[in-house]
Parts: structure tokens; C-alpha cells; sequence
């Protein structure tokens, strides 16, 4: 290895321990683990670690709902995340949670010292407290009507029609979101990170607009263009507000010290979570965690979100440097993903859940290929289309990488019993130095994170083993005894190229490559055995029996992947016999089976038609949640989307989702109907009287 040894600890954003993970978590997740495993393959030491963010209101009241304490409810989320981690074969060293005691200890030992440099205020602060709850509301579970246009049921931060940015308190007639009280105005003791001291400010400036050890700047230009403007640099005045770090109680987190009742924002112990898997880690291996990160030489690297880039690059880089600790060497920032050009959703049938992905059997190493394809080091959002993943896994991994060592393999062991013809290093040959200038910039692009780089110039590459295979005839040579040697030569020198290939692929596709080093007799390659340099030779010296490596992507599984074979317009199931008979006298149900049935007011935020349908709406309903849901309903016919829009609806809150060719519908709308249901007025809408408000109990 050229280059001298590294010591480095890598992270990814925490995933909120509030749901199983999504495409964007396993897109940032490979996105770190080809780099990582680029680094261990030049020798380098990595500890790559993980957790959960597992603390603040949205968790607490989640378990409320389903009745489980907080810790169980984390936990439960915790046990179905290895799932994910091998299957997309992620090589994280460690998983932990921010509900653990080493990031209890490691919060309030920061606390104490950004305490002692004089960077805490304690301020009285007016905020919404929900009485029916006894608890503050965060500004996602207050809404009310937006105090710029008027829009009703908008959230405590931000109106979603006008896009207004306000205060809580702006809010007109406003009400909590969890019991539907209307909020009082309460004053509470508040705790701040004077991020607006002199001392911050000079720090963040410089540390901004600084480099790594490598001479290379810690942050791509977008993102240091954006903290800039945050920090007020090039503009006048400006400079960043105090952050508010606490909660009252009752809140899930973390008791800030000597101040009872008062708990850490999440935002403030979330990051320290990444030096609590660090802590946890090393004591399994026996490391100095300590010792470890007061290294210089240690290299602390962070892969995140674009969401996500305000803490990370001003609130965290300043809570390490006053917290006594080293700050980052590197935030590297990625784009969002979306399918087929359209923003990920659920809801509208454009989200991929990762599980079902494998649960129907695509290979894992399709997504790693296509995912590292679409990735460069700028903050670009990564397109995920189905034709394109299917045409590109086709085209490159079977029809030009695999494709080598199939057709050259055949020959080497029928004709050569398995054994590579031994070609002499020769510094003259073309090909030698062509080798050695791809080794070098396939190493460049990997450490510069420019994956797609990397791809294109080994497919490149492969393009050139190809036809020189194609050009040299290899099926007319085995007919020639004259030839066996050139024959010999050619498949052995195609083979070798495979060989080297892998190596240069493996952070991609580490299965395949284990599969290929069993081909090879080669284990455990690392970067070193590419052979390009002067005095180092492929390791690679027989094969054994050939076995398919991969096999291509079939285009319908994707039908399975985002839809099931229910769809809205399918024909019902047939009534079973006597129904029709029945129908004026329907059978009783126990008092029992009616209170299984939770329904519920919603208000009906957007409606419109679905392409594509004769008979649906979809309706964005919000039922008092905090969030919003998606329902397909049958009342195309009837009801004009755009009159619906404001109106409430009676909901079958507990209805279990159903994946449509559409999209995911999250419950049903109940409508009475005439006996010619299927005429434009045949179908009524049942609706609440005024002052019922969304996320009422019907009973």
C-alpha cells in the first residue's frame, strides 16, 4: 500500500427509532459502506458504527398509543433492523441506540463543560401547554389556522398552502393535535447553547471553510455556500440565534444535570450518539475510547442528508469543540431519492420499502450497483427508475462483467485443466500501464466518493477485455492444435482481467467477490493484489469449476416490488351463498365487534382524481395525528375533488393499509348509498356537524 496507514471513524445520520427503515436510510447506508470498505481494502483501520435516535415527544406519544413504555417500543424498533443491515450487506462494526448509558454519560459530561466555558442560558420562555395531556406541545402537534392566509388545521410552524413560516403563538384558534383541547400560553425555564457567542462564531467560520488533514476542504462547496449564509458571511450583519437545547417534562430523553424536570432536545444528544456507539464498540474490542479520539491521527468522517445539514455543520461542530472533544474532519452530504423523477412517497405509490425488496428475492447487490452508479460527491438527489435499474444491472454486471469469466472460463477448463498460462511482466506493454492509470483513478474516484466515476471506467474497462476476446476468436483457436498457446493466452489474460475487475468492484459487490475469490483461490482480496505495481503479480493463478455469479434482473419483479395484486378496480370477491337473500336483514354483531372499529373525524386537506381509474379519489385526510394519510375512495362519480377540499369525513382510523396499483390507501371514508349506488347520486358522504374537529372519537 502506497499511501501510509489511516485511523478512521465513520458514521451515518440516526435513523428516528419510530419505524422500520426506508430507501433514503439504505441509500446513505451504501453510500458509506462502499467507501468504508474501499478503505479497509487499502489497509486502513475503520470503525463504522451506527444507532438509533431514539429519544423525543414523537416516540414518547407513539408508545403511549400502542401501550408499551418508551424503551420497549425503541426496542422493538431496534430488534428488526440486523433485517435490513445484512441483507443490503452493510458492514457496520457496531448498532446502538441513543437510549443507552454511554450516551447519558457523554450528553451531560458535554452539558457540564459547554456549562463551564459559559455557553448555557437559562431563559423564561411562553410556549402552548396541552392541559387534557399536561404536557408543552411541539410546534408539529399545535395546529390552528395559518396567521398569513387563513388556511385552517395547519401545523404550529409552517403553512402547507401558503408556505408561511411562523410561531406557534401566530397561530389563530389554535388546538393540540394530540386531545384537541385548546392550548394555554405557560411560561417555562428554558436552557440555550449560546451559539450567538463571539467564541462560536469564530470557530464556525473557520472550521467551515477549512480543510481535512489531506488538504481537501470538509465540506463541498454547496454546503459551505449554505453555512455561510447562515453564519452571515458575505452578507450584513447576521449570525446564528441561540439554540434552545431543553424540554419540560414529561419528555423521553435525557435528564440535563441539576435541573429536575428539564430534559435534553433531542437534536442536543442525537449526534452524541455517534460517539456513544464509538464508546460501546470499543469496550467490546478492548480500545481506549478516549484515547482514540484524542489521536490526531484519527479521522472522524460523517455521512448525512441535505435535511439534516444545519445541525451537523454549525450546532454539532461547535458542541464537540466546547464539548472537549475533536470535531469532524469531513461531513460528506448526499441528495434525496426519488423514483422516476417523483419525490418518495408512500402514500402516492412511489415509496420502496427495502424489506420487500428482499422478502421477494431481488438481489441486494443489484441495488448496491445501481445506488453507486447514480452517486458522485455532490448534493444531488439520486433517481431511482425501474427501466434504467433494469437495463443497467442487465447491461453492465451480467452482459459485460460476468460475461468474461463465463465465456473465457469454459475454455481455460476444458482445455487447460483450469491452470492461467504464466505471462511474464512486461513495464513495455501498453497494457501494463493502462492497468496501473485505471487502478489509479478507479482509487481516486472511490476516495473522492465518486462512485458513478468509478463504475464507468471499470465498465470501460470491460469493454476492452470484451473485444479483445471477440477480436482474437478464441472458439476458432481451440479447433487449431497450432494454437493452443495463443488460445491459452487470450482466455488466461480475459480471466485475469475478470480477476482484477473484481477486485476494483468489490466495495459494490462484496458477495460477488467472495464468489469470485472462491472461483480464484484467491481469499479475502485487498487492494494490493491488483498487481499493477512494479515487483507485485495478480494472485490469481487457476480456477476452479464455473457457477453462475448473478443472474439477470427479471423487469417483473418490480410489479411485486410496488404493488400487490389487489388493485382498487379489481372485481370483489363473490358473495358467499344466501347473501343476496339477506340483504335487507343484516346479521347482528356483538356490541365487542363494533368497538374494534375505530372511527374517527378528518378533515379532507386535498382531493383529486387518479389517472388511471374510472371510480377513485385520492384524499389527503388529516385525523388529528400529526401527520397526514392517504385514502382511495369510490366517489369519483359523485363528488367533484376540488368542493371536497375543507370538508370532514368520517374515517376508519384502524382500517389496515392496502397497497393499491395506485398507491397505499391508509383507511376508508364511510359514504351511504342508494339503491343505484353507481349513479352520480347514489353516493353520499358521511360528514360531522360544525365544531367537530379532526381526530374525535365517533361512537
Amino acid at each position: 500500500m502506497t499511501a501510509p496507514a489511516r485511523t478512521l471513524f465513520v458514521t451515518t445520520a440516526l435513523p428516528y427509532a419510530n419505524g422500520p427503515f426506508h430507501i433514503g436510510h439504505i441509500m446513505e447506508y451504501i453510500q458509506a459502506d462502499i467507501w468504508v470498505r474501499f478503505q479497509r481494502m487499502r489497509g486502513h483501520t475503520v470503525h463504522f458504527v451506527g444507532a438509533d435516535d431514539a429519544h423525543g415527544a414523537p416516540i414518547m406519544i407513539a408508545a403511549e398509543k400502542e401501550g408499551l413504555s418508551p424503551h420497549d417500543f425503541v426496542a422493538r424498533i431496534a430488534a428488526g433492523r440486523k433485517a435490513y443491515l445484512d441483507g443490503f450487506h452493510l458492514s457496520f462494526d457496531h448498532w446502538h441506540s441513543t437510549d443507552s448509558p454511554e450516551n447519558t454519560e457523554l450528553s451531560q459530561s458535554i452539558y457540564r463543560s459547554l456549562e463551564a466555558h459559559g455557553l448555557i442560558d437559562v431563559r423564561r420562555v411562553e410556549q402552548f401547554f396541552d392541559p387534557v395531556k399536561g404536557m408543552f406541545l411541539p410546534d408539529r402537534y399545535i395546529k390552528g389556522e395559518c396567521p398569513s392566509c387563513g388556511a385552517k388545521d395547519q401545523y404550529g410552524d409552517s403553512c402547507e398552502v401558503c408556505g408561511s413560516v411562523y410561531l406557534p403563538t401566530e397561530l389563530k384558534n389554535p388546538y393540540s393535535a394530540l386531545s384537541g383541547a385548546q392550548p394555554e400560553l405557560r411560561s417555562s425555564d428554558h436552557y440555550f447553547f449560546r451559539l450567538s457567542d463571539p467564541r462560536c462564531q469564530a470557530f464556525l467560520r473557520e472550521w467551515t471553510a477549512g480543510t481535512d488533514r489531506h488538504g481537501e476542504p470538509r465540506l463541498q462547496p454547496e454546503v459551505l455556500a449554505k453555512a455561510q449564509e447562515w453564519l452571515g458571511i458575505g452578507t450584513e450583519g447576521g449570525s446564528l440565534a441561540d439554540w434552545d437545547i431543553s424540554r419540560d417534562a414529561p419528555y423521553f430523553g435525557i435528564e440535563i444535570p441539576d435541573a429536575p424536570g428539564k430534559y435534553f432536545y433531542v437534536w442536543l444528544d442525537a449526534p452524541i450518539g455517534y460517539l456513544a456507539s464509538l464508546k460501546a464498540h470499543c469496550a467490546k474490542l478492548g480500545i481506549d475510547f478516549h484515547a482514540l479520539l484524542a489521536d490526531p491521527s484519527t479521522e472522524q468522517v460523517h455521512f448525512i442528508g441535505k435535511d439534516i445539514i444545519y445541525f451537523h455543520v454549525l450546532f454539532w461542530p461547535a458542541t464537540l469543540k466546547f464539548g472537549g472533544h475533536k470535531t469532524p474532519d469531513r461531513v460528506n452530504v448526499h441528495g434525496f431519492i426519488t423514483v422516476s423523477g417523483e419525490k418518495m412517497s408512500k402514500s402516492r405509490g412511489t415509496g420502496i420499502s427495502p424489506l420487500r425488496y428482499l422478502e421477494i428475492g431481488m438481489n441486494p447487490e443489484w441495488l448496491r450497483y445501481y445506488i453507486a452508479a447514480k452517486l458522485n460527491a455532490r448534493v444531488e438527489d439520486v433517481d431511482f427508475n425501474p427501466d434504467d435499474f433494469v437495463a443497467r444491472v442487465n447491461s453492465d454486471l451480467i452482459g459485460k462483467y460476468v460475461n468474461i469469466a463465463s465465456r473465457a472460463a469454459n475454455f481455460v477448463n476444458r482445455h487447460f485443466d483450469g491452470k492461467l498460462a504464466t505471462l511474464a511482466a512486461d513495464p513495455a506493454d501498453p497494457h501494463t500501464a493502462r492497468v496501473a492509470e485505471l487502478e489509479a483513478a478507479v482509487a481516486a474516484a472511490y476516495e473522492g466518493r465518486e462512485f458513478g466515476r468509478a463504475i464507468r471506467l471499470v465498465m470501460g474497462y470491460a469493454d476492452e477485455v470484451n473485444q479483445y476476446f471477440d477480436a482474437n476468436r478464441p472458439w476458432e483457436l481451440a479447433k487449431d492444435p497450432a494454437q493452443r498457446e495463443a488460445l491459452h493466452e487470450v482466455c488466461s489474460r480475459c480471466l485475469l482481467a475478470f480477476h482484477r475487475m473484481t477486485i476494483l468492484l468489490k466495495p459494490i459487490l462484496p458477495v460477488t467477490a467472495a464468489r469470485v475469490e472462491t472461483f480464484f483461490g484467491t481469499p479475502q482480496l485487498r487492494w494490493d493484489d491488483l498487481g499493477v505495481r512494479p515487483g507485485t503479480a495478480s494472485p490469481a493463478h487457476a480456477i476452479g469449476r464455473y457457477e453462475h455469479l448473478m443472474t439477470r434482473v427479471d423487469p417483473k419483479s418490480f410489479d411485486e416490488l410496488f404493488e400487490l395484486p389487489a388493485t382498487a378496480d379489481a372485481p370483489a370477491a363473490a358473495a358467499p351463498a344466501g347473501a343476496a337473500e339477506s340483504a335487507g336483514a343484516p346479521a347482528p354483531v356483538s356490541i365487542e365487534d363494533f368497538a374494534r372499529i375505530d372511527l374517527r373525524i378528518a378533515r379532507i386537506v386535498a382531493a383529486e382524481a387518479v389517472e388511471g381509474s374510472d371510480k377513485l379519489l385520492r384524499l389527503t385526510l388529516d385525523a388529528g395525528e400529526g401527520r397526514l394519510r392517504n385514502v382511495f375512495s369510490g366517489i369519483k362519480a359523485a363528488y367533484d375533488p376540488a368542493r371536497l377540499v375543507g370538508r370532514l369525513a368520517v374515517l376508519v382510523a384502524n382500517l389496515a393499509p392496502r397497497k393499491m396499483k395506485f398507491g397505499v390507501s391508509e383507511g376508508m371514508v364511510l359514504s351511504a348509498s342508494a339503491d343505484d349506488a353507481g349513479s352520480p347520486s347514489g353516493l353520499y358522504l358521511l360528514d360531522a356537524d360544525e365544531g367537530a374537529q379532526p381526530g374525535m372519537k365517533v361512537s
